[in-house]
């Protein structure tokens, strides 16, 4: 993959990292693929190459960088413990501005020929959702957002199509959280909405073995795909 690490101007005047990955053509539309909370890790990574490998300009930026640079876990116990501490002091507001500010910055690069969507999972689902509030994303992507139903006020906001995944065995986002959500985008053309009866959180991360569902994640990608593929 013909990938690197750029750096992404903040809105402070800072600097942020940011994984890019480009499609073998060289060009595309552009996707702004947001972390889980272990980081920028291997599977990230892979997942940003997987999707430039279908002709996207893809970058994954770095959401921890104020709390430490480039954090890279594993799915163990010991990275899952770091993970949580990252989660649990973030900032999500900071956060989800950065990520308005990715999509922004990836705009701007001459490789992306199309528009712009966001893409996250779980905590980066959430991020997704409020980025696309804030920014000027062409779409959305939400893998199992978790805390999107907190942060319902922007749904208002979200006029671009937007595309929501969600586990049916999910013990992080009970499913009083998925029909709030549901209910507010009720009788709006531009959310589609997908359940996966039987599979939990984390479905398409194959690093953690104990939730990861080959089909349930080879649908989702396929259903974003086809999705990315009509409004990109």
């Amino acid at each position: 993959m013909n990938a690197s690490w750029i750096d992404i101007p903040s809105a402070d005047g800072q600097q942020f990292g940011g994984y890019l990955s480009l499609p073998p053509a060289g060009h595309g539309p552009g996707i702004v693929l947001v972390q889980e909370i272990w980081g920028v890790n291997e599977h990230i990574r892979a997942v940003a190459d997987q999707y430039a490998l279908a002709g996207y300009v893809v970058l994954a930026p770095d959401v921890f960088w104020r709390l430490n640079p480039r954090v890279d876990l594993a799915y163990d116990e010991a990275g899952t413990r770091q993970a949580f501490g990252y989660y649990q002091t973030l900032d999500t507001a900071q956060a989800a501005a950065d990520v308005a500010t990715a999509v922004a910055l990836l705009r701007s690069r001459p490789e992306v020929s199309g528009k712009v969507a966001t893409l996250g999972f779980c905590l980066g689902g959430q991020l997704a959702f409020r980025a696309a509030a804030l920014s000027q994303a062409d779409a959305a992507v939400c893998f199992y957002g978790g805390g999107i139903d907190q942060h319902l006020a922007l749904a208002g906001q979200i006029t671009q199509p937007i595309l929501f995944h969600y586990a049916g065995n999910d013990d992080h986002i009970p499913q009083t959280a998925v029909t709030a959500v549901k209910a507010a985008f009720a009788g709006k053309s531009n959310a589609v909405f997908f359940d996966y009866p039987g599979v939990g959180h984390g479905f398409n991360c194959w690093g953690r073995h104990a939730v990861y569902n080959q089909p349930a994640a080879a649908l989702a990608t396929g259903r974003s795909l086809q999705f990315l593929a009509a409004h990109l």
